[in-house]
C-alpha cells in the first residue's frame, strides 16, 4: 500500500504518464496497464489530473501499442517461429493451429483479449503472427480499446480508491482463472495429439 500511496501523491505532470504505460503493455511488454489507467483516473477524481485527458491518453496508448505489437508480430514473429532450430516442427504445428484458430475466432479474440489481464500483452503479437487482416485487427482492436478505456477510466474516476482495490483483487482472480484455462487447453491439445499418433 505504500507504493500505491506514493503513486497517488505523484505530481500532475507525471500523472499523465500513468495511462501511457498501457502502450508498453499493448506492444507486448508485460506492464500494469489496467492498474495504471485506474490509478490515473483515481488521481483525476482527486482533482490532480483531468479525466477528459486521462481516458483519451489511455485509449490512444492501448490502440497505438496494439498496432505496433501487431506489426512486429506480422513482420518478425512468423519468421522467428519457422526459423531452423530446436522444435521447428512443433513450432510449425503451433502456427498452423494458430492460423485455424484466428480464422474462426480472430475478431472476438482481439476484442475480448483487451479485457483479460495477463494475456492482453500477447494478443496483438499473435494476431500479427497469424496474419489476421489489418482492417479486421484495427476495427476490433479499436472497439476493444475504446470500450475498455472508457469503462476502467470511468470506474476509477467515479469509484476512487475503492475501485483500485477491487480491480487489483479481480485482476488476481482473473490471472488464476486464465492460468487454469490455459493449462486445461494445453492438456486437451496434448491428449488429442497423442490419440492421433500411431
Amino acid at each position: 500500500m505504500a507504493a500505491l500511496a506514493a503513486i497517488i501523491n505523484v505530481s500532475s505532470s507525471l500523472g499523465y504518464l500513468l495511462p501511457a504505460i498501457i502502450g508498453l503493455e499493448s506492444m507486448g511488454i508485460p506492464s500494469p496497464g489496467e492498474t495504471a489507467l485506474v490509478l490515473a483516473a483515481v488521481l483525476a477524481s482527486q482533482g490532480k489530473l483531468q479525466i477528459w485527458l486521462v481516458i483519451p491518453i489511455g485509449i490512444a496508448s492501448a490502440i497505438v501499442g496494439d498496432n505496433v505489437g501487431y506489426l512486429l508480430g506480422r513482420r518478425l514473429g512468423r519468421e522467428v517461429l519457422v526459423a531452423a532450430g530446436p522444435f521447428r516442427e512443433r513450432r510449425r504445428k503451433l502456427i498452423d493451429l494458430g492460423d485455424r484458430y484466428f480464422a474462426r475466432h480472430g475478431a472476438k479474440t482481439i476484442f475480448i483479449g483487451r479485457w483479460l489481464a495477463w494475456i492482453r500483452f500477447a494478443v496483438a503479437w499473435l494476431a500479427g503472427i497469424n496474419e489476421v487482416p489489418f482492417r479486421t485487427f484495427f476495427t476490433w482492436n479499436a472497439l476493444g480499446g475504446i470500450t475498455w478505456g472508457l469503462t476502467y477510466g470511468l470506474l476509477g474516476y467515479l469509484g476512487g480508491s475503492a475501485v483500485t482495490r477491487a480491480v487489483e483483487s479481480i485482476g488476481l482472480l482473473a490471472a488464476i482463472a486464465i492460468g487454469v484455462a490455459v493449462a486445461a487447453g494445453w492438456a486437451t491439445f496434448r491428449l488429442r495429439q497423442r490419440r492421433r499418433e500411431p
